[in-house]
């Protein structure tokens, strides 16, 4: 005997209309080409997360559509702002980092914007002002430190090792710190818990990219941070099949104990009727003040979208994700010990080493490694470091990281070359710096190519000494 459960009174709504094709009158051709076969609303048993891929969604009744604009329902009202799919991957993701909602976009340099973009919508018209690490990605340091500025937001970047910068970096108009847990691409990893407690004191909100480390290996809320941000591009998909981001709220930052500093969260807010974010939204279903501001304005104004496909995408790479990272972290660092031990290798950043300066904070901090990617300076000439990317075969030249696939790419010259040589030099990044990103092939394979593509530096090199000098 089948036993079946009681439908639900929402279930009962959504599927009291019957479907189209079954009426009393047969409708034409035209007709049923848009609504046969189909009931919105109507569950399906899927084991695997479906990809709804629908532009608007149809609402019960006029009620609920009037009262889902005026954000007091949540609920889906056009996929620029949220869509199905899209929901899971803010709630799985949300679930692995520990906080109190999230909101998925079309990338990860959008998860910063939006993230930081709308700390400024909730403090309103104004000066503003952020404190960052100068150890960034690049992409991150771009919008920053250029596109920011264009929009006359001013940005004061500070050594994320130096907590003392970080305080001195205040003012009256700082919106928020920003930095990664761990930084792209020396692996600088700064004490999350000292530069969060500098800036609570100053009822300052904390926003941590935590791209390099995933939840896997740290999760920055346990450590005071506020606000997490994600390139789910790469460790959360994995796979180097879709681009999306997500902001993780972690509902701890208290926005009413400055509210003159918050007022668009605050106190009433004329284009939403009046709402007083702080008292309406109080993080339940996912809906923190923070969040439902950053979707009903920042996304709803800008439109990052993620797709519903990408999102799928990241889905299923998510299901994988501890099994990749904890394979990826054992065989960087294998790699990175290797590497260190070579004639043609000045240095490996990598804080797993021992002697390295953060080596004592990042074992307390990172117990279980600092994932896959990480750095090292070649020994000679900034002619060497063609000749070593041309020579590998398994690592591809490719400006990403995460990817199941090993990865290598000269910052200098690719993802931080923005950077003038002042910028690289705080970033920690040398015109001989060779980043890595290592996949999950076997580490004798990947070690083996290291090695020959070192031989073919030596040989360049000692080719180079032994050549005549010219005339």
């Amino acid at each position: 005997m089948t036993h079946r459960t009681a439908p639900t009174p929402e279930q009962k709504a959504r599927t009291a209309r019957p479907p189209a094709a079954s009426t009393s009158r047969a409708r034409a051709l035209a007709t049923r080409q848009v609504h046969a076969g189909y009931t919105p609303g109507v569950p399906q048993n899927t084991v695997a997360v479906p990809v709804y891929q629908s532009v608007a969604y149809e609402f019960a009744d006029f009620a609920t559509a009037r009262d889902t604009f005026a954000l007091s329902r949540p609920g889906n009202i056009y996929s620029r702002n949220g869509n199905p799919t899209n929901a899971v991957l803010e709630r799985r993701v949300n679930d692995l980092e520990g906080g109190a909602g999230a909101l998925a976009l079309g990338s990860g340099q959008a998860a910063v914007a939006v993230s930081l973009l709308t700390l400024i919508a909730a403090a309103g018209p104004g000066t503003h002002h952020f404190v960052a690490s100068n150890k960034l990605y690049g992409g991150t340091s771009d919008l920053l430190g250029d596109s920011f500025a264009d929009l006359g937001i001013e940005v004061t970047f500070v050594d994320p090792l130096d907590t003392e910068a970080w305080r001195g970096a205040i003012r009256d108009t700082t919106r928020g710190f920003f930095l990664e847990s761990i930084g792209n691409p020396v692996l600088t990893v700064p004490d999350l818990r000292a530069i969060a407690d500098v800036a609570h004191a100053a009822h300052i909100p904390v926003v941590v990219d935590n791209t390099m480390a995933t939840p896997v290996l740290l999760r920055p809320f346990e450590h005071g941070a506020d606000i997490v941000v994600h390139s789910a591009t790469k460790y959360l998909g994995g796979h180097g099949t879709a681009i999306a981001g997500v902001i993780v709220d972690g509902g701890t930052f208290d926005f009413t104990a400055r509210p003159a500093r918050w007022p668009r969260l605050t106190e009433p807010y004329p284009r939403f009727d009046g709402i007083v974010f702080t008292d309406a939204f109080d993080g339940s279903e996912g809906r923190t003040p923070f969040l439902v501001l950053a979707r009903a304005k920042s996304v709803h104004d800008l439109g990052p979208t993620l797709s519903p496909t990408n999102a799928s995408q990241i889905l299923l790479g998510i299901e994988t994700l501890e099994l990749r990272v904890r394979r990826q972290t054992a065989t960087a660092l294998e790699l990175a010990r290797f590497l260190d031990e070579r004639h043609e290798v000045a240095r490996v950043h990598h804080p797993g080493l021992d002697g390295h300066p953060e080596h004592e904070l990042v074992s307390n901090l990172l117990p279980e490694g600092l994932g896959s990617v990480f750095s090292f300076d070649l020994a000679g000439d900034p002619d060497v470091v063609e000749t070593f990317i041309d020579s590998l075969e398994l690592f591809a030249l490719v400006a990403n990281i995460g990817d199941v696939r090993s990865l290598v790419v000269h910052p200098a010259t690719t993802t931080h070359s923005r950077l003038d040589e002042a910028g690289r030099a705080d970033a920690g990044i040398g015109l001989t710096t060779i980043r890595l990103s290592i996949g999950v092939e076997d580490p004798d394979d990947l070690r083996a190519d290291l090695a020959q593509a070192l031989q073919a530096v030596a040989r360049a090199t000692a080719a180079a000494t032994e050549a005549p000098a010219p005339h």
